[in-house]
């Protein structure tokens, strides 16, 4: 009856949960037997996901499970005594190497040294990149031993990519004895491989990275139609992967989206974990000024950090620039931080902020553009020129706004973020085959900045 009524429960979630996180979170979980009908105990396989199941899920599960357990009162969490450590190698036939007896970061690049001011406590956690972070602690926590290899962290310019990649590697080295972590943009890895090659020590050069415990690498879509340099990664890749060793990503799109590379590599990019960071949230955004001005030891009323964040929504990296100004005005002028400051430093960025457009904004425009009434875009009207201009309409949500997928699906009838992944996705092909419908969808943006 246990296994059951969890079985029931799973299969309830897995249609509301996406699918990486359903894998991710609730798959490894078992019930527990218990004497008590009105508590229902689960068992996770580490502190890690016990934790994070409690804070974020616990409700989820609560309601689920009441569907077919009407008594049932209270969700609770306990750890396996088996730990993920006991579990068999994914290739016993391989031996594991000995660490080396000290904590080292591969210096062999200009690069490769990591900014001991990006670490998992200095990033400010908001709903654009709650997951994003929880991955990068798992991993961190324990290199190579989560199913999260690789894990590939996606978004936008300037919303926190390097940081996360690179505490992940502060955080291991802090935590891990012996560990080696090496750090790289895919740019710098391009062009050492090419200085390789022309002084005939490719060997060398790849040995670098075959030793690494962690491998850092910044930037994966740089790759795109370099072909010798991805054909030599995705060696790399094998051999770190096989040994059991941790990869971490970064990237501007997805896996599925990047273009230019081999589809081997872009297959095993989907082995392991894919996690996107949205632009944040004015209220994030408010914590990241509050957090750097505190840090700089400057006294900003809250007023003023609001108003900061209103008129800078661009990204993380704008924000923190603001804040350096900030710092550098009150340093030279000897003055407090005040609104007259403020103003003079945000001129320069107001200016280049664009007009804000909202959703509702977008649906008109495209209502007028293709002469279709607002409504029957909002609507479920299945109509073949009507779904297109929705389409069209979420595609352009999705590219010029800050708004989650979630917020945009709400915006067009209550659909859920895969119809806007889906919209997006027949778009994006559209655009590339047809010029008409690039000609359009440029038309449309161009119309509402």
């Amino acid at each position: 009856m246990h296994k059951d009524l969890w079985n029931s429960v799973l299969s309830q979630i897995s249609r509301s949960i996406d699918a990486n996180r359903f894998e991710t979170w609730f798959r490894p979980l078992t019930l527990v037997d218990n004497a008590d009908p009105t508590v229902m105990i689960l068992s996770a396989p580490n502190n890690f996901i016990a934790d994070f199941l409690d804070q974020h899920y616990k409700n989820t599960i609560l309601s689920t499970a009441k569907q077919f357990k009407h008594n049932l009162k209270e969700v609770s969490f306990t750890v396996s005594e088996r730990d993920l450590s006991d579990s068999p190698p994914a290739h016993p036939e391989k031996k594991p190497q000995p660490l080396p007896p000290v904590n080292h970061v591969n210096t062999s690049h200009p690069s490769a040294q990591l900014n001991k001011r990006f670490t998992l406590d200095s990033f400010v956690i908001g709903p654009n990149n709650q997951f994003a972070r929880s991955a990068a602690l798992a991993v961190a926590e324990a290199p190579g031993k989560t199913k999260f290899n690789p894990l590939l962290i996606y978004g936008g310019v300037g919303l926190g990519k390097t940081h996360l990649l690179q505490s992940i590697g502060n955080y291991a080295l802090s935590n891990i004895p012996g560990i080696v972590v090496t750090y790289i943009s895919s740019e710098e890895f391009y062009l050492n491989f090419i200085d390789a090659i022309a002084k005939n020590n490719t060997k060398s050069f790849t040995s670098v990275f075959r030793s690494s415990d962690v491998l850092l690498m910044d930037d994966i879509q740089f790759f795109s139609g370099k072909e010798s340099t991805q054909e030599e990664f995705f060696h790399i890749f094998n051999t770190l992967h096989q040994n059991g060793k941790q990869i971490v990503l970064t990237s501007d799109l997805p896996p599925s989206s990047l273009r230019g590379l081999q589809d081997r590599l872009i297959s095993r990019f989907q082995w392991g974990l894919s996690v996107d960071i949205q632009p944040p949230d004015l209220e994030t955004r408010v914590a990241i000024l509050k957090k750097r001005a505190d840090e700089g030891n400057l006294d900003i009323s809250l007023d003023i950090l609001y108003y900061i964040a209103e008129n800078v929504s661009s990204n993380i990296r704008e924000l923190e620039g603001v804040v350096i100004r900030l710092l550098a005005y009150a340093s030279i002028t000897h003055s407090d931080i005040s609104f007259d400051l403020v103003k003079t430093v945000l001129k320069d960025s107001v200016k280049k902020e664009t007009k804000r457009v909202s959703i509702n904004d977008i649906i008109e425009a495209v209502s007028e553009y293709y002469n279709i009434p607002v409504n029957n875009i909002r609507d479920k009207n299945r109509h073949k020129e009507v779904a297109f201009s929705r389409q069209v309409a979420m595609y352009i949500s999705k590219s010029i706004t800050s708004n989650s997928l979630k917020t945009i699906g709400l915006n067009f009838g209550g659909r859920d973020h895969s119809t806007v992944i889906y919209a997006v996705q027949q778009i994006e092909q559209l655009i590339k085959k047809d010029d008409s419908v690039s000609k359009d969808v440029n038309y449309i943006i161009s119309s509402l900045k």
